[in-house]
């Protein structure tokens, strides 16, 4: 009968066990989620005493940390701030870009955290730019490999490329955790020395850093726990061939 009289004639007819991974992965995302959002719009109304909108800190950091060639522009949407090392492109959303807020200041000091690891090729950031064509490709086309293998009858070469191929997208959801909790360090660190804010404001900006940070976790968790889950299923069904 093949993977459907195990997978569809078992887990048909009860719940299925591992569907716990998933929902424990999406409970973390969400909690994650709602953080950063609460966090950061607690912060988004305390106005920094420099009176700096996030544009302004992120191009003072960037000079005074000796980088020229990486500009400053506005792209739309809340949160969707980022750093783009192949065009060194400093990107900031409506939140951010022209707020004078503690957590404007503090996301765009974040992103400036990222093109500072640039300039001084930091590590870790040059294996997830590496990895980014195939954690793309594994987040992609990993499930649908699984899935086209199980149509042909369960055929165990194409899933185990289809769970390999997944893998190399946990794979950069891992790499990404030491980058995003470096690029938080070198921000606050640079807040502080470059005397752009006070104890206080840094204190709110630390907790807006660490709320985002929340949110890399909790997506490398989910991935690790579906992961997880793909293993233990066409696991357990190798087994039940075997037999």
């Amino acid at each position: 009968m093949g993977y459907y009289g195990h997978y569809g004639g078992y887990y048909g007819m009860h719940f299925d066990p591992t569907y716990w991974l998933v929902i424990i992965g999406a409970i973390l995302c969400i909690f994650a989620q709602m953080r950063v959002s609460s966090t950061f719009n607690k912060y988004s109304k305390v106005r920094s005493r420099s009176g700096m909108t996030g544009a302004q800190a992120a191009q003072r950091i960037l000079q005074l940390s000796g980088i020229y060639d990486v500009s400053v522009e506005h792209i739309r949407g809340n949160l969707t701030d980022h750093y783009d090392p192949s065009a060194k492109v400093l990107r900031l959303s409506d939140s951010t870009y022209s707020s004078t807020s503690v957590a404007a200041i503090g996301v765009a000091a974040h992103e400036c955290g990222h093109a500072v690891q640039h300039f001084k090729d930091y590590s870790p950031l040059k294996i997830r730019t590496a990895l980014v064509p195939a954690a793309n490709i594994g987040s992609r086309l990993g499930i649908p490999i699984i899935i086209v293998g199980i149509l042909l009858g369960s055929n165990q070469l194409l899933i185990q490329i289809g769970i390999w191929v997944f893998a190399l997208a946990v794979l950069f959801q891992i790499v990404t955790l030491p980058v995003e909790f470096n690029a938080s360090s070198r921000a606050l660190n640079m807040l502080g020395s470059y005397g752009m804010m006070e104890s206080d404001e840094t204190s709110g900006c630390r907790k807006v850093l660490s709320a985002a940070a929340l949110t890399y976790v909790a997506a490398a968790a989910a991935s690790i726990l579906q992961l997880l889950r793909l293993i233990l299923l066409f696991g357990n069904n190798n087994r039940s061939r075997r037999r």
